[in-house]
Formats: structure tokens, C-alpha cells, sequence
């Protein structure tokens, strides 16, 4: 088995009209000889907190990895050690991500302190950067060096025909870059390609994405924008420039693949291998006018996710709604391992493989809807998404001091018309449906509260040194002009009533 997982991949991209766009001859070649996935999406839009869901297949919620700092506890029992205890051979190279403490001391305060009542931007502009060279294939040069090292790997592997494997494949890419001209600490904001790759997308596809005025943009949607400095304007070039630029990066990352589905090929495994390829989640790319992820919108929270191998149906497209969760089932489920009666998600493998349709007629069918959840920074209140085959529905906080949005994917695929208030009975079963999965309202509080008490760790770990650490972040140009505003505001965040901190979360399936 190799799981193949990129980074800010759009699902969409994987069918058409998306895949109109770029060129992407692995995933076609996926496509048609293993299951699309149209419908799969990530549990938590940003890395961290997504990944750990997909090692440990349980919601946020149940992992409380809130932000890209808190993850799984590094001892976590994850899909991969349960298979290495059945006699797999197991390896794991890249980005893995699931675990506590990867990202920079600006990330974390920024996803303290996303309550506190100001508006800073966080991110460096997003901006774009091409190497002009017409035969540079080798962009992303780290991705390339654990791409190589995972083939050498399953050269090795093939060698030895006695034990099964599992091989973990984790990428950057298509993550935008660091930018170097606004300083390491304000924000990774480049999409940098070379000409080569940029040949591979089809211009005239691109399509502007049209956006709300700022004035009736959703007031999370303008939280968003403006700590991602995106509330500027942009001209149309610069937008469909990020968008190519950011498909071009795209290509990059299906050549990765390629190299591992041809190695397969080379070693006669490809017949004998289960293959699947899915991302953390997506990339806004100037949608909804931001970039990154963080969002419930399709471009960030839809995935792609592909199966390919022997019992797997060929040239088939699933339209159930899945999520990242479902990758843990169906890893144990490929090789046989009872599955943990604890589990949010649900194996693949009825809706992708003939050869496991009897054994699972008894089995429970994967439920109609998908949980994703945010808790991280840019957002200033916990997300919630309940998507089911019709509905996106998306509630905010305690549900009530936000409100909700309601889409309707099929008639409005930009999701730029939220028509939570014209369906109210539609919303409001919704809430009761995403309520009886997880009772948000404490989930939030119990965020509020964990923020406030890292906040506070941090604050007093650091000492004299607090004022000028914080105002030198990736918002300091923002902080430097009022610096005890911000300080003030933050003392005023801090004072206020806190709920208490034993609040239980329940899952119902």
C-alpha cells in the first residue's frame, strides 16, 4: 500500500470542469484505472489538526488538535502502527505534520489570540515568483529529495516479497513558499514555479473568481481576508497570475507521483499495489478573496482523494461525501485488521472495490454527511461544517453570536449566495443534525478556554521580554503603529469570565 499525500491540493482539480486547467497525467492515470473520490473532504482546513484526523480517524474534537501546534500526543497509536503489528513492513518519509510543535511561535499566538477583538494582518501579501528557466523540473527540491529516497525505499522493499508494505508519502507541495522579501516572520505567501511547469496550465481556463464587495462580506469571511492581507485591491492579471502560478505547482506535485506509480511499474508492483493519493486540504488561491486555507469554502476544504490497485473498481467516480477520517478504516480494512469500534470514520472500501461488496453488506454504510471543523488562526471563532449530498451548512462560535451560512453546492458552486435566512426550517435541521454529532457551543468554549491558558503559559514563559517578542510577529507592521492598543486589548481578552474547563464532548454516529 502507498499513501501518496500532498499539501493545499483543491480537490477539484481532480475532475473536470478543474482539471480542464492544468495537466495532471498521474492523477488521469489514477483516475482511470482506479475510484475517484468527487465528494472527500478534509476534517480540519489547515495542516496539523487535518492530519492528525487522518492518523488517528477521529474528528478535532475527539483529538483536541486545535491549531498547528497541537496535534496528537507523539505516542498515538496511528493506522500505521496497528498494520506494523500485523506483520507490515512500514516506512513513512516527509511531511507528516500530526504531532505538536512544528510551527513558529507567530502561528501559535495568532491562534491564541484570534478572540481578542483587533485587526492585524498576519500574511505577507500573496505574490508570485518565476524561475524563467524552460527546463527546470526540479522546483521544489526537498519534496524531490523524499520523493527519490521513497523510491529507493520501495526498490529495497521489493527485494523482500515476504512482508507486506505500507509506504507513507507526505509533500509540501503545492504549499506556497516563504516570501523573502517581507522577512521569515511575516507570512509564507509565494507561489513560485518555474516555466516549465507553467506551460502545463491552460490560461484561458482559468477562471476569475467573482467575489462579494467587502461591505457584505460575511463578517468571518472579512476577518479572514484582512489578517491575510487580501483586502486590497488586486488587478486581474495578479489574480489569475496566483491562480496558474499556484496550478503550475499542482503539476509539479503530479509528477511526484508519477515517479512512484512508474517506480511501482519498473518493480512489477503496480497490479500487486494499492495506491491512494489525497491532500490536507485545498487552497483558496483568490477565492472568496484570500489564498491559504483555513476556510469551509470548496477551493480550501475539498480534498482529493484517489484509489487505485487490485480490487479496486477502475474508472469509477463516487459522489458520496467522504472525509480524511475515512483513510484510517480503510487502511486496516485493505489489510484485514478488525476495525476499533471507536472510530468517526467509516472504510472506503464498499464504495470503491467489487471484491469486498459481500463482506460488508452487514457493515454500516458511510452516514450521508461529513464534520470539518476549524479552531486554528485567520478565523476568529470556531468553524463547523456539516455537508451532506445537497447542503453545505456552516455554523460559527456558540451559534448565536455568529451567524450561520447555508449553500447550496449543486445551483451555486461559487458559494456566494448564503441563503441560511430564506430556508430557515432547512438551517435550523441542519443545527440540529450537526448539534446531535458534536455539541459545538462547549466545543467553542472549551477552544476559548485552551487559548486563554496557552496564551497565559506563553505570556509568562517569555517575561520582560513579552512586549517586544509580541509586537515583532508576523503582524508587527500593524502592531508597531499602536503597540498598547493591542497590549490593552489583549489584558481586556484575558479579564473577562471564562467557563469552566470540564466539558465533555460526545460522538454519535
Amino acid at each position: 500500500i502507498v499513501n501518496y499525500i500532498s499539501s493545499f491540493q483543491d480537490g477539484r482539480l481532480t475532475f473536470y470542469p478543474g482539471s480542464q486547467v492544468v495537466k495532471l497525467p498521474f492523477i488521469n492515470f489514477m483516475k482511470a484505472h482506479g475510484t475517484s473520490f468527487l465528494n472527500a473532504y478534509t476534517n480540519s482546513p489547515i495542516c496539523c489538526p487535518s492530519r492528525a484526523a487522518m492518523w488517528s480517524g477521529l474528528f478535532t474534537h475527539l483529538t483536541e488538535s486545535w491549531n498547528n501546534f497541537k496535534g496528537l500526543d507523539p505516542n498515538y497509536t496511528t493506522w500505521m502502527d496497528i498494520m506494523e503489528k500485523h506483520g507490515y513492513q512500514t516506512q513513512k518519509f516527509g511531511k507528516l505534520d500530526y504531532t505538536s510543535g512544528h510551527h513558529s511561535i507567530s502561528n501559535r499566538v495568532e491562534a491564541w489570540t484570534r478572540d481578542v477583538p483587533f485587526l492585524l494582518r498576519q500574511e505577507g501579501r500573496p505574490m508570485v515568483n518565476l524561475i524563467p528557466n524552460k527546463t527546470k523540473i526540479r522546483v521544489m527540491e526537498g519534496d524531490w529529495k523524499t520523493t527519490d529516497t521513497a523510491v529507493n525505499w520501495l526498490r529495497k522493499a521489493a527485494v523482500n516479497h515476504t512482508q507486506p508494505f505500507v509506504l507513507y508519502l507526505g509533500l509540501n507541495l503545492p504549499h506556497p513558499y516563504p516570501s523573502p522579501s517581507s522577512g521569515e516572520n511575516f507570512g509564507s505567501s509565494t507561489f513560485h514555479t518555474s516555466l516549465y511547469w507553467l506551460k502545463k496550465v491552460s490560461y484561458d481556463a482559468i477562471k476569475i473568481p467573482k467575489w462579494s464587495p467587502l461591505s457584505e462580506m460575511h463578517p468571518i469571511d472579512y476577518y479572514s481576508s484582512y489578517t491575510k492581507n487580501c483586502t486590497g485591491k488586486f488587478t486581474e492579471r495578479e489574480i489569475k497570475n496566483i491562480r496558474a502560478f499556484y496550478y503550475a505547482m499542482c503539476a509539479e506535485t503530479d509528477a511526484m507521483l508519477g515517479e512512484i506509480i512508474l517506480a511501482l511499474r519498473q518493480l512489477n508492483l503496480l497490479e500487486k499495489t494499492i495506491v491512494i493519493y489525497t491532500s490536507d486540504h485545498g487552497e483558496l488561491a483568490m477565492e472568496h478573496r484570500q489564498f491559504y486555507k483555513m476556510s469551509m469554502y470548496e477551493a480550501s476544504a475539498h480534498v482529493p482523494l484517489l484509489i487505485m490497485g487490485p480490487g479496486i473498481e477502475a474508472n469509477l467516480q463516487v459522489s458520496d461525501v467522504v472525509s480524511l477520517v475515512d483513510i484510517y478504516p480503510t487502511m486496516l480494512d485493505i489489510a484485514g485488521i478488525p476495525l476499533p469500534q471507536n472510530l468517526s470514520g467509516y472504510s472506503l472500501l464498499p464504495l470503491s472495490s467489487e471484491m469486498f461488496e459481500n463482506e460488508h453488506k452487514f457493515k454500516s454504510l458511510h452516514p450521508p454527511w461529513i464534520l470539518s471543523e476549524f479552531h486554528g488562526c485567520n478565523v476568529n471563532a470556531s468553524t463547523y461544517m456539516l455537508r451532506t449530498n445537497q447542503w453545505k451548512y456552516i455554523a460559527y462560535s456558540d451559534g448565536a453570536s455568529v451567524s450561520p451560512q447555508l449553500f447550496d453546492i449543486s445551483s451555486d458552486p461559487d458559494e456566494l449566495i448564503n441563503i441560511a435566512t430564506k430556508f430557515p426550517e432547512i438551517t435550523y435541521s441542519l443545527d440540529q443534525k450537526l448539534r446531535s454529532i458534536i455539541n459545538y457551543p462547549k466545543v467553542s468554549a472549551s477552544v476559548h478556554q485552551y487559548n486563554k491558558e496557552q496564551f497565559i503559559k506563553w505570556k509568562q514563559s517569555i517575561g520582560q521580554n513579552y512586549s517586544n517578542v509580541i509586537a515583532n510577529l508576523r503582524w508587527h507592521q500593524d502592531w508597531l503603529k499602536e503597540p498598547r492598543k493591542y497590549e490593552s486589548a489583549i489584558d481586556q481578552w484575558l479579564k473577562t469570565h471564562t467557563p469552566p474547563k470540564n466539558i465533555s464532548t460526545k460522538i454519535r454516529k
